[in-house]
């Protein structure tokens, strides 16, 4: 383990915003490769997973963004960012006035992003290492960015919430055109044309969308 991972992490990336919200800041890596070699070299460890914590995926910033812009959909409430990544959608749920926010993540790296991340923009944000797919902790709102990428995973989580939805939680996927997402359970509710890096997608730009459980 690293001593001070909110160290490493402010070392090996920059404090920049992403693109779809100027308005908030989080720690980000310009290349995949050097911050996951990086991590890699500083734990000693080789074959981890790649450092999704590190960058602002165009879902999670769909996400964020439809929140700020229609805070009435988590104002006072309780809030799960799942998948967090950086935790761009907790974060944008916590400045649209959520009650409180929490976030997962799977990667101990990720809930350090969260939490630095979480202060960089005055909020606060209860991040856990852990998978919560089957639990209800009651949130009023689940939050799921780019999560729908690979097809066992997929069902799995597809399944837990459409379980979240059918007793009353609202679910809102940000997802920019993944193979897996379940489209004849959601309704679309806004679209943004995102810009992204080459070095994680196959293009410059990318049509993310905010969708809804109604399934």
């Amino acid at each position: 383990m690293i001593a001070d991972p909110q160290s490493f992490i402010a070392a090996h990336t920059r404090i920049a915003s992403a693109p779809l919200t100027p308005e908030l800041r989080f720690h980000l890596a310009d290349e995949t490769i050097a911050i996951w070699q990086q991590t890699e070299d500083a734990l000693g460890e080789a074959g981890l997973p790649p450092p999704f914590w590190a960058f602002a995926w165009a879902g999670g910033q769909a996400l964020a963004r439809y929140l700020m812009d229609n805070p009435a959909l988590v104002a006072g409430r309780h809030v799960l960012d799942f998948a967090s990544g950086c935790g761009i959608a907790g974060i944008g749920a916590a400045r649209a006035g959520a009650a409180r926010v929490e976030a997962s993540e799977i990667d101990a790296f990720a809930v350090e992003a969260i939490l630095a991340n979480a202060a960089l923009n005055g909020v606060t944000i209860q991040a856990e290492k852990t998978d919560l797919v089957g639990v209800d902790k009651g949130w009023d709102v689940v939050l799921a960015g780019d999560v729908f990428y690979e097809g066992p995973g997929a069902q799995r989580i597809a399944s837990w919430l459409e379980g979240l939805h059918r007793r009353g939680c609202v679910v809102l996927i940000g997802d920019p055109g993944r193979h897996f997402l379940p489209k004849e359970k959601l309704e679309p509710l806004a679209r943004y044309d995102t810009p992204v890096s080459r070095d994680l997608e196959d293009r410059d730009v990318r049509l993310a969308r905010v969708w809804r459980f109604t399934g």
